[in-house]
């Protein structure tokens, strides 16, 4: 039986990555240049680069629909801030002075109110942006990050 011949190679690593290969050659009970050769062989497999590349595309592909969605989300957000806006300064009246006070108590509560609603909103968990695509386009998936997003189910809604 013929052996095969082996070559000698000398690396470079970080100390830390020394200590890994170390350890896990003795956990497994096999050579540090046999655990190497087999990380070797299985990195540089057609098989092995093909899987990479398909991991690293889906990844890429999660991540460009996460941004596509957040741009999304972004417009909705200043579009919505800027009608808010135009609309707010084209129906506030001018106060007289003498009103001043009276109108910045009101203006003091209906903030704070806004704010406790906004409170419960968060709290159950609700999305105006999510409610409001939902009522413009029913049949369309939601476009907000959500859990399935998280759990690495790999779907991006």
């Amino acid at each position: 039986m013929k052996r095969k011949r082996r070559n000698r190679l000398n690396v470079y690593v970080q100390s830390e990555v020394v200590r890994r290969l170390r350890d896990f050659a003795t956990t497994k009970g096999v050579t540090q240049s046999a655990v190497i050769a087999a990380a070797l062989t299985a990195a540089l497999a057609p098989e092995g680069l093909d899987r990479q590349e398909t991991t690293l595309a889906k990844r890429l592909d999660r991540t460009s629909a996460l941004l596509d969605r957040i741009e999304r989300n972004q417009t909705i957000l200043v579009e919505t801030l800027a009608l808010f806006i135009r609309y707010e300064l084209s129906v506030s009246a001018i106060v007289p002075e003498s009103h001043q006070d009276a109108v910045r108590a009101q203006g003091k509560a209906r903030f704070e109110k806004f704010i406790a609603q906004l409170a419960r909103h968060l709290q159950r968990g609700g999305s105006l942006v999510r409610d409001l695509h939902a009522e413009i386009i029913p049949d369309e998936p939601a476009f907000d990050h959500t859990d399935d997003d998280r759990n690495g189910s790999g779907s991006v809604q």
